[in-house]
């Protein structure tokens, strides 16, 4: 297989035809110089709960070639088995726990995304969600009470939005990094479902012994008296957005303590705003100094599933999120990203997401309750997070 030089390979339309017209399973995942395919898979690595510890600390062989690393996804409950969280019994699809795959051809595609899709989605408008308002409601009224009793402090309500569609997921990633691009967006496209993700999340950035996490905690819905200026006096005059901004903060900052040399844990950027198609987010950026035994196994197990989309304290709050919850979240707020043979990677948070297996749609969102929290604003504060990926089905 080849192993294109990037940027010097960049490739046109009728490339992206090819291989999507293909039966070749492949990956876009965003990057700084604009977007990375990987194909020609020559492993794929189907995760379970007996085989995730063996799949984190088997190590590779690094050849110095840009395909020597494994990419792919964790879903939720994988994750929560992993770090130690029992999951009851809810309804699952049977979707696979996790993926990954080692590919031999790593492409850097331009950053405008040049596509001629085949026309063949064959897509339903409607979607079904999996809570109303007034069930959500007495959810959110359950989780206020746990909150004034100290068993939680913020805590993500999720909700589902499902429907039936044959979607093409190249033209569905294509048209979404027209409106909505996102530093961690991606897209897989297998033999029996396709994920595609604006997620705007970082997770986990390693480089040799540095780390950063990036979390988001905080949604502004966009009209047009707002910039960015004025969300950011938003966020910073809003008790309620910087309860919930600081409280996710200290947790990640609490989760890289563990695994990084006493002190180096910093914020190099604090309550920024960062801007997308229908909505403003609240962002901080944290930096860390590895400690020297630490394996990548610790870091997953440290940091996963992120904060910022399930509540905190973590532990509790996932074991009050799981009884509360009736079905597999599968991808949603899993992490996306890759393991490189040399120890380094990469990880986001998935949200903003659609899996559609079997051909049938799913897009997760979630919001944060905290003890100053409105439950009609939440609701729809689920939906807005929604709208970009709904909008493509019309």
């Amino acid at each position: 297989m080849q192993d294109f030089k990037q940027p010097k390979q960049l490739i046109n339309k009728n490339y992206l035809n090819k291989i999507n017209n293909s039966k070749k399973a492949f990956i876009v995942y965003k990057t700084i110089k604009g977007f990375d395919l990987y194909t020609d898979f020559s492993k794929k690595i189907i995760l379970n709960d007996k085989n995730i510890i063996k799949f984190l600390r088997t190590k590779n062989k690094s050849r110095s070639k840009n395909t020597d690393l494994f990419i792919g996804f964790f879903g939720y409950e994988i994750l929560n088995k992993l770090i130690g969280v029992k999951l009851p019994k809810q309804k699952s699809i049977n979707f696979p726990k996790g993926i990954f795959y080692k590919p031999e051809t790593k492409i850097n595609l331009k950053d405008n995304l040049i596509f001629n899709s085949p026309k063949t989605n064959k897509i339903n408008k409607n979607f079904k969600i999996n809570i109303n308002q007034n069930s959500y409601t007495k959810i959110f009224n359950k989780f206020k009470k746990k909150i004034k009793s100290g068993e939680t402090y913020q805590i993500k309500i999720c909700t589902k939005y499902k429907n039936k569609s044959t979607i093409d997921p190249l033209d569905f990633f294509c048209r979404l990094a027209k409106t909505n691009l996102a530093p961690e967006a991606f897209m897989i496209k297998d033999k029996n479902f396709s994920i595609i993700s604006c997620s705007p999340e970082n997770l986990i950035t390693k480089k040799g012994l540095s780390i950063s996490t990036k979390p988001i905690a905080g949604t502004l819905r966009k009209n047009n008296k707002l910039n960015k200026s004025k969300a950011l006096n938003f966020f910073r005059n809003n008790i309620k957005e910087t309860k919930e901004h600081n409280m996710i903060v200290d947790m990640e900052r609490n989760d890289l303590s563990r695994i990084c040399v006493p002190g180096s844990v910093k914020l190099k950027k604090e309550k920024t705003v960062e801007e997308y198609k229908d909505l403003y987010h609240y962002v901080s950026l944290i930096n860390g100094k590895l400690k020297k035994n630490i394996k990548n196994i610790d870091i997953i197990k440290a940091m996963m599933p992120g904060g910022s989309v399930i509540g905190c304290p973590k532990i509790s709050t996932l074991n009050l999120l799981n009884h509360q919850e009736k079905e597999n979240r599968n991808i949603y707020t899993g992490s996306f990203g890759f393991i490189k043979f040399n120890g380094d990677m990469r990880f986001n948070i998935i949200i903003r997401s659609i899996l559609n297996y079997k051909n049938i749609s799913e897009i997760s969102v979630a919001s944060g309750v905290v003890i100053d929290s409105n439950a009609k604003h939440e609701f729809n504060e689920n939906f807005i997070k929604a709208k970009a990926l709904i909008d493509l089905y019309k």
